[in-house]
């Protein structure tokens, strides 16, 4: 089992706008191993710090729909030996990483083997023009939002959309 020390990013060196996320080998764009672009690398995201908060801003981020899931333990396998303890915390309501706040840490050497990597899953639908669990039915096609025409939806699609979205 490979493992390195991890990159600690103290909470009082602030992430630059130059910072990209992805999601990778997950199969579609919006599910996939946690990776970020920080000092000229691709560094995986360690499971440790990543929660339900942190990855719906990444869903935005990304323009995909609600967070579905968290994972840890390189649900998508491993990532780069370079891991990222990510030291980041989010509210859930901000609009890009870069505007969460720096979470506080005892400074200390973490170590981060390529088996911690963070994964996640977006939805690839989403309600809009109501409330979390109304709304117009819009589903992601490549990089575009459309909407779901009502001639080809029926109660069964409905409740598929209503149980990937959490809402009963």
């Amino acid at each position: 089992m490979d493992s390195c020390v991890a990159l600690i990013f103290l909470s009082m060196i602030p992430l630059t706008t130059a910072e990209i996320v992805k999601l990778v080998d997950g199969g579609r764009r919006c599910a996939g191993r946690v990776d970020m672009f920080y000092i000229g690398q691709w560094l995986t995201v360690c499971d440790d710090y990543l929660d339900i908060r942190g990855a719906a801003v990444v869903c935005r981020e990304l323009g995909c729909g609600e967070v579905l899931d968290v994972l840890s333990d390189a649900h998508f396998g491993p990532g780069p030996e370079t891991m990222w303890s990510y030291t980041r915390a989010c509210n859930g309501s901000e609009s890009t990483v870069n505007k969460c706040g720096a979470r506080d840490f005892e400074e200390k050497e973490r170590i981060c083997d390529t088996t911690e990597g963070a994964g996640m899953i977006c939805s690839e639908v989403r309600l809009v023009g109501g409330s979390r669990c109304s709304g117009r039915v819009e589903v992601l096609h490549g990089e575009t939002w459309s909407t779901v025409c009502d001639a080809d939806f029926d109660q069964q699609d409905a409740e598929v959309v209503c149980r990937e979205l959490g809402c009963g």
